[in-house]
């Protein structure tokens, strides 16, 4: 079955995909746009299943497309979601340090922060800390006011719905099994026929590199599917927690450790954890796929990431496995949380795209081919930065 031609298709139903279709149909109304989704639904991986956090932009590399981004996206994501009524908060946070060895990095991560525009931030003592979180226990802490919560899956919605009413056709159940770049088209073939275009616009999340090598392209990169176990606080021990505690990042690991978040409905979600998945789409510890868990097991940089982190994975591990070792990681920021205080929560699964060497790619990567383009990395602060992100990859589209 053939499907009409269109100027541009995206492949994905994410954020960013979503984020591209609006801002493409902003800015070139003419385009015929068509946005191909394997799901029945939009956001349903890490757009719809991540803590929902409006990040300021305080951890990432000055310069980096990632501080960048997320620096222009804040303020693009707070006056979308103001103008079209998405419940949303900036409510603020505090990254806490609870060894000497933690509080001695405070002041660099403060610095790294106002180099990114950040404003108002503040070194506070544990007696400030505990002003703002009564239950919280650290020597000191950085207030980051700009911080906030709000539902992702609310803002993807409402972008496609906008791309809708602005003439963007969207295909849901949909799975991309082929993409060809020939010379004047683009041939996307789907489960429900092809489709075919101009351009291709490769927003497919965990699957990104796995649809880059079917045009042919080929960087070495591999997308290694995390999953990030969580738990919610009982609703009767919400208290515990006003706004969100992050722990001082370990420079040594590439993720951020388990911290409280409350949510845009008043939950507080504690954790995630960070452990590798045996399948992309892996939200549970049995879920296995053969074929996927073969290739990463067979992938260079996978092994050179086990000899890197095998101590910290083994951490992340048990307390995937046990839950008393994960409240031992929620005490050490809240010591009265308990393990009855903790009801289970769906997790979520990040991609993030390993080189060969195992060095994880730290900041956004989009790469431009002939009839292509591909989002081949875009892990948080993407959310936050999703609109910069999107009008970026607009900007791409040149005809």
């Amino acid at each position: 079955m053939h499907h009409l031609k269109h100027d541009v298709v995206i492949i994905g139903a994410g954020i960013i995909g979503a984020a591209t279709a609006w801002q493409l149909s902003r800015q070139n109304p003419r385009l015929s746009i068509a946005v191909l989704e394997k799901e029945p639904g939009a956001a349903h991986h890490q757009s719809g299943t991540n803590s929902g956090v409006i990040h300021s932009g305080i951890y990432y590399k000055p310069g980096s497309l990632k501080a960048l981004n997320c620096r222009q996206g804040y303020q693009e994501l707070l006056d979308f979601c103001q103008q079209h009524n998405i419940r949303h908060e900036i409510c603020g946070k505090l990254i806490a340090a609870v060894t000497p060895e933690e509080a001695s990095r405070l002041p660099a991560l403060l610095q790294n922060g106002q180099a990114n525009g950040l404003e108002g931030l503040r070194l506070l003592g544990a007696e400030e800390a505990h002003e703002r979180e009564p239950h919280l226990q650290c020597l000191s802490a950085i207030q980051v006011p700009q911080t906030g919560i709000v539902d992702y899956r609310e803002v993807t919605e409402k972008l496609l719905q906008l791309s809708l009413e602005a003439g963007t056709k969207i295909h849901y159940s949909t799975r991309v099994t082929g993409l060809i770049c020939r010379p004047e088209e683009t041939f996307v073939q789907t489960t429900s026929g092809e489709w075919r275009c101009r351009l291709a616009i490769n927003c497919a999340g965990l699957y990104t590199d796995k649809l880059a090598a079917m045009t042919g392209h080929d960087d070495g990169l591999m997308v290694l599917p995390f999953r990030g176990e969580y738990y919610e606080l009982t609703p009767e021990r919400r208290y515990l927690v006003r706004h969100l505690i992050y722990p001082v990042p370990n420079p040594a690991f590439p993720f951020l450790g388990v911290h409280f978040t409350r949510m845009t409905d008043g939950r507080i979600e504690a954790g995630p954890n960070a452990v590798l998945a045996f399948r992309r789409e892996g939200y549970r510890l049995h879920d296995i796929h053969l074929g996927e868990m073969l290739e990463m097991l067979a992938f260079p940089g996978l092994r050179c990431i086990a000899r890197k982190y095998w101590r910290i994975e083994l951490e992340e591990l048990r307390r995937s496995f046990s839950k008393k070792f994960f409240v031992k990681a929620l005490q050490r920021l809240i010591p009265e949380v308990r393990p009855q205080d903790l009801l289970p929560h769906p997790a979520g699964v990040r991609a993030m795209a390993c080189k060969p060497n195992g060095e994880l790619v730290d900041d956004f990567y989009i790469k431009q081919d002939a009839g292509v383009i591909h989002v081949l990395n875009a892990p948080s602060p993407a959310a936050t930065a999703s609109l910069a992100i999107g009008r970026h990859i607009a900007s791409l589209v040149n005809f």
